[in-house]
């Protein structure tokens, strides 16, 4: 269900003129990194697919060896830009501007970058190899535009903002927006408001009563990305967080697998704000050149700010459920301590995925060490599926070979802490493969839900051949990984419900769908 290329992430996703449009980093020459460029696709459902010839190519001395990440803006008039970072013959990572040379084209096939680029060149007090990735542009409540260019000052990231009134010339700001020491390079900073209630989302510009911002980042010494909930201060563009979640790695994430790159943008033909993120290859290099290709999409997902306030929370866009076609349904079906049992009546090599379990026995739980708080990857480590527990581990084996020799597990484990429970939920492809020599980590958040009172939680996964996307307690918590299953393929893939605890578990509802290819067309 992610689009597949030959290299990273999304650079300029937009709408305009009832076309979507995804801009993404891609190696025309091959599934390895290099000789980057802005593929193009368009979509008018988000789920089919036209790929066009890329947007953007290196072709002038400000993006000769390479158009790397950025964004699209639409300016008043309708009128839509792209921001990009260009690498110069010096190697100085440089931010650019092109237009398209006719908005009577539907598609906005071919691009135009002015001469006088670079719109923004690194100045004195920046590391001109440290400087890449414009944010989508926003507009204050003067007349100024603004933006954010992702970088670092030794060990400190930093977001570097930038205004400009007429989007030609831009002034870089005494201050940044933001910055954390000892965080390393923020790469693929994106920026933007949400509405305090509601799932509605919000033009980037939109500013007021009722609304929080989001800064979120992409960590290149961790290959990871956190995000913080705050306040922006438009005139003294300063953005403060919440302190609701910590500011460093160690904060809140969209997703806590593989996913990184990513960008959101406002759709305004149905007022949310979408995500789009990248999920690369966990294989080997070669595997990847022999396949022709690396890297997919993750699928789209709506995106919006918790009843809470304190966290985001994500849902496949609605477009994706056209794709379900043959289900089966399981209800009100208990699943004691150590049994499993399988879902039959679809091929589940691709499916969609919803269950709601019941939980009981909560005095089972396993107590819940202090230390574990900000590392919930290794306590998944620790505590893998095959580990028996209190309550849980208990969750869904996906891409699982009949005698269950490959198995990926996706599952919920739930601990006792001192006032409350405390709920892992944990992505295990350790066992996902015979294939040797693949990076197979375990990935896993904690899920923000008070079990002992509502006494269920759901899980939906996507399942896409080598792709597995989760979403814990309706989106609360999401975790995707990269599996290269050797058995479990096609009619041979089996899907599973697991229990490995002490406690009972209740499947209260169950649907599978089997989910048909979107169309991927060229033009």
């Amino acid at each position: 269900m992610g689009s597949s290329s030959n290299a990273p992430d999304p650079n300029g996703p937009m709408y305009y003129n009832g076309v979507y449009h995804l801009f993404y980093q891609y190696n025309p020459n091959g599934s390895v990194w290099g000789h980057i460029v802005w593929a193009h696709s368009v979509s008018t459902d988000l789920v089919n697919w036209i790929a066009l010839e890329p947007a953007i190519r290196p072709s002038k001395p400000f993006d000769i060896n390479g158009c790397w990440s950025g964004s699209a803006t639409v300016l008043p008039g309708n009128r839509p830009v792209i921001f990009y970072t260009g690498i110069d013959p010096q190697q100085r990572q440089l931010q650019n501007v092109a237009y398209p040379k006719d908005l009577s084209d539907r598609y906005l096939r071919e691009w135009v970058k002015p001469d006088y680029n670079p719109a923004i060149a690194p100045g004195d007090g920046i590391n001109a190899s440290a400087f890449r990735d414009p944010t989508t542009a926003w507009r204050g409540p003067g007349s100024h535009w603004k933006l954010v260019v992702g970088s670092k000052w030794n060990r400190r990231g930093k977001a570097i903002l930038y205004r400009s009134r007429d989007f030609v010339h831009w002034v870089k700001a005494k201050h940044p927006l933001h910055t954390v020491k000892d965080t390393g390079m923020w790469e693929c900073p994106d920026f933007y408001p949400v509405a305090v209630k509601g799932r509605r989302g919000l033009d980037t510009s939109a500013y007021g009563d009722g609304v929080k911002h989001v800064l979120k980042v992409s960590l290149d010494l961790r290959r990871y990305e956190y995000y913080t909930l705050g306040k922006y201060y438009h005139y003294q563009d300063k953005y403060v967080p919440d302190n609701t979640s910590a500011d460093d790695h160690t904060g809140l994430r969209y997703d806590y697998g593989n996913f990184y790159a990513s960008k959101t943008f406002f759709d305004p033909k149905k007022q949310r704000r979408i995500l789009w993120g990248w999920a690369n290859e966990s294989d080997a290099k070669h595997v990847d050149i022999a396949k022709g290709w690396a890297g997919i999409q993750a699928v789209p997902r709506t995106i919006w700010l918790d009843s809470s306030g304190r966290q985001l929370v994500q849902w496949p866009i609605e477009e994706l459920e056209s794709l379900r076609g043959k289900h089966v349904v399981v209800e009100h079906k208990k699943v004691s301590g150590g049994d499993t049992f399988e879902v039959e009546g679809i091929n589940s090599s691709q499916a969609d995925v919803e269950v709601a379990f019941e939980v009981s026995g909560l005095e089972k739980a396993e107590a819940f060490d202090p230390s574990w708080a900000t590392d919930a990857e290794a306590l998944c480590g620790q505590k893998r599926a095959h580990v028996k527990g209190g309550v849980g581990p208990f969750g869904l084996l996906v891409l699982a070979s009949a005698n269950m020799e490959e198995k990926t597990a996706v599952f919920f484990r739930i601990f006792k802490a001192e006032h409350k429970h405390v709920i892992l939920m944990c992505h295990d492809p350790t066992r996902s493969s015979m294939r040797p020599n693949l990076y197979r980590p375990t990935f896993a958040g904690y899920v923000d839900v008070d079990i002992a009172k509502t006494g269920k939680i759901s899980l939906r996964s996507l399942i896409d051949h080598s792709v597995v996307e989760s979403f814990g307690a309706e989106g609360k918590t999401c975790i995707t990984s990269r599996v290269y299953p050797s058995l479990a393929i096609g009619k041979d893939a089996h899907l599973f419900v697991f229990n490995n605890g002490l406690a009972d578990v209740k499947v209260s509802e169950l649907k599978a769908w089997e989910i048909r290819r979107p169309l991927m067309n060229g033009a």
